[in-house]
């Protein structure tokens, strides 16, 4: 399992864990893995405190974080972030503001006094800046990993420049071959079954044909990981590690509410629905009643990206705050695998267990 890739980024095991959550991010580092922090919904002084605090957390282990620079969406090529959000704010029809403060309404989840705190998140150039020069002045981050496209030449010459590896998820052959001659350094292959933005090609087709495609830059799987034996198949057939996100949705350490959490503990696999209701584009999620709505012939068609966050921001801001009463129209990014999650388990657990199954697994193997 402790291969080249483990060796560049110090870690001890090719397990790379995406979350939101900075005790997770530290415990899966402390554990031997990689805890990825993602960026998108902090300002930079708040990540500058997030990262602050991994930085006394993980001791001498390194950690990642995620950012968000699509390739394509509303507003490319305006980089001053208040010039961009006023012009964004203009583009948003009355109607879609309206919808969804009626789907909120009608389930009763109270209002926020002042609203948001900002609508236009990390999803352009112009915001992710600012979390890039964060990211830079520490040391411990040793992987950045862009969620959303090939990153922007500076941003890979910057990261480059201060000795971190670069990594950029693809759910194409064409997109990993994109991030190969922009000069990524690892290309994080997801397939549909994956929480989060993803393709409509599933993990077991379209791993062995990026790691093909962009050989022999490595490749993490993700999209469907949540256990060491679909982490052995994923290395049998040439991964050099794998990138998980749903698993750590139901750790000890996760920032979730209890209903919240609730949710993802029932949810099975075919609970999920990708979906462009939240953010534009293609996302998979729990399914609920917010999904359903934007789904219906007689509301209004979900907008690109970042315009349809700025619109459901409300949603997900009411969410944080009254969780319970948001239940059922919460924003809960979650794969096929929330299937396996019907526990709550420590991080450390859950790392050494997949490390545990990947060895079984890689026994079952060599014994066939």
């Amino acid at each position: 399992m402790h291969n080249e890739l483990c060796e560049r980024l110090g870690i001890e095991f090719p397990i790379f864990a995406f979350t939101h959550c900075r005790d997770v991010a530290a415990a899966v580092s402390n554990a031997g893995g990689m805890g990825v922090l993602g960026a998108v919904g902090f300002s930079a002084e708040e990540l500058e405190v997030e990262l602050g605090w991994l930085d006394e957390h993980v001791g001498d282990r390194p950690y990642g974080v995620d950012i968000v620079i699509p390739g394509k969406y509303e507003g490319m090529g305006q980089l001053d972030p208040v010039k961009l959000e006023a012009e964004l704010r203009a583009m948003i029809p009355d109607e879609h503001r309206v919808f969804a403060k009626k789907i909120l309404a009608d389930h009763g989840v109270p209002e926020l006094e002042g609203g948001p705190r900002r609508e236009l998140l990390g999803w352009t150039a112009a915001t992710a800046a600012p979390l890039v020069e964060v990211i830079l002045d520490h040391d411990k981050v040793k992987l950045v990993a862009n969620a959303l496209g090939t990153p922007p030449d500076d941003v890979i010459d910057q990261v480059h420049a201060h000795g971190m590896l670069v990594a950029a998820l693809a759910g194409s052959v064409a997109h990993a071959r994109n991030h190969k001659a922009a000069g990524v350094d690892i290309v994080i292959c997801q397939g549909s079954e994956g929480g989060g933005h993803t393709g409509d090609v599933g993990s077991i087709v379209l791993w062995p044909e990026v790691i093909e495609a962009v050989a022999p830059t490595p490749v993490l799987a993700a999209g469907g990981v949540g256990s060491g034996k679909q982490m052995a198949a994923a290395m049998v057939m040439g991964a050099a590690g794998v990138w998980t996100g749903s698993l750590w949705l139901t750790v000890e350490e996760a920032d979730v509410p209890p209903k919240q959490m609730e949710s993802y503990l029932r949810a099975t696999s075919r609970d999920t629905v990708r979906s462009r209701s939240f953010t534009g584009k293609p996302c998979r999620m729990l399914k609920n009643d917010w999904t359903e709505a934007w789904e219906r012939a007689d509301t209004p068609d979900p907008l690109g990206m970042p315009l349809q966050m700025m619109v459901a921001i409300e949603a997900v801001s009411r969410g944080h705050a009254f969780p319970e009463a948001a239940r059922d129209v919460n924003f809960n990014p979650a794969g096929q695998v929330i299937g396996r999650a019907t526990a709550v388990r420590r991080t450390r657990d859950v790392v050494l267990g997949m490390v545990e199954e990947y060895i079984e697994a890689i026994e079952r193997i060599q014994l066939v």
